[in-house]
């Protein structure tokens, strides 16, 4: 079963690395359910030895892109994909929240070469057994979910089911809300391909500044421990 951890720092690409991880789902803004990292930051995880997915997400917010975003999101899929990234990580619905199949195989065209998962988007729509027809049909690699839930708990029964409908034809990566109470469960009921986790707790930065924020910064004992559950 392989381990991605959604990396959103400096910090955390070199504890995937550390501590081996399968791959990374590079992204940045992960108070903002993650956004597109900057050319830099893909250069850096690359440089530092990890399999690196990126995701493709210009704003935070629904699935539903105007054309002009689907263009800079076909831009950055080019850049990852000059940089040398292993995968880029989309998502993309239509106005029934439906995956949009046409919007996805510009992305999909784009994308050549690089191992390409659709993210969370999926959970947005209503039928896991059409959506996961639609994205075999387009050659989509692997789907992320939590089983069209808001985490994996609540979606566990339907992740069982799409790990059986899916019948080795995409992978099925288990993400949104895993932690160390529900993993063993969730490896056990489910038995997801892959698991997805950031590891993350709430942390005040700069304190003190007049611009501190509160992210989610990762936390590498819970990390190493996760890992550690899934591999054993």
């Amino acid at each position: 079963m392989k381990v991605e951890l959604c990396a959103a720092s400096l910090e955390a690409v070199k504890i995937a690395g550390d501590l081996k991880f399968d791959r990374i789902e590079l992204c940045q803004a992960l108070e903002q359910g993650g956004l597109t990292p900057s050319p830099g930051m893909i250069e850096y995880a690359l440089a530092y030895g990890i399999e690196t997915h990126v995701l493709i997400r210009p704003r935070p917010g629904g699935f539903l892109y105007s054309d002009d975003e689907i263009e800079v999101m076909l831009r950055d899929i080019r850049e990852c994909r000059e940089i040398g990234a292993h995968g880029v990580v989309i998502g993309v619905l239509d106005d029934r929240s439906e995956i949009n199949q046409r919007a996805v195989a510009k992305l999909m065209e784009q994308a050549k070469n690089m191992t390409v998962t659709f993210h969370r988007a999926f959970d947005d729509t209503s039928v896991y057994d059409k959506s996961i027809d639609a994205l075999i049909e387009l050659g989509v690699d692997r789907v992320l979910s939590s089983g069209l839930c808001t985490n994996v708990e609540v979606g566990m029964p339907i992740l069982k089911q799409m790990k059986r409908y899916a019948s080795g034809q995409i992978e099925i990566m288990a993400g949104g809300g895993v932690n160390l109470a529900n993993l063993e469960n969730l490896i056990t009921e489910a038995e997801p391909d892959a698991i997805h986790f950031s590891a993350t707790v709430k942390h005040q930065l700069d304190e003190g500044s007049n611009f501190s924020e509160t992210i989610l910064k990762i936390d590498p004992v819970r990390a190493e421990k996760m890992l550690t559950i899934v591999r054993s």
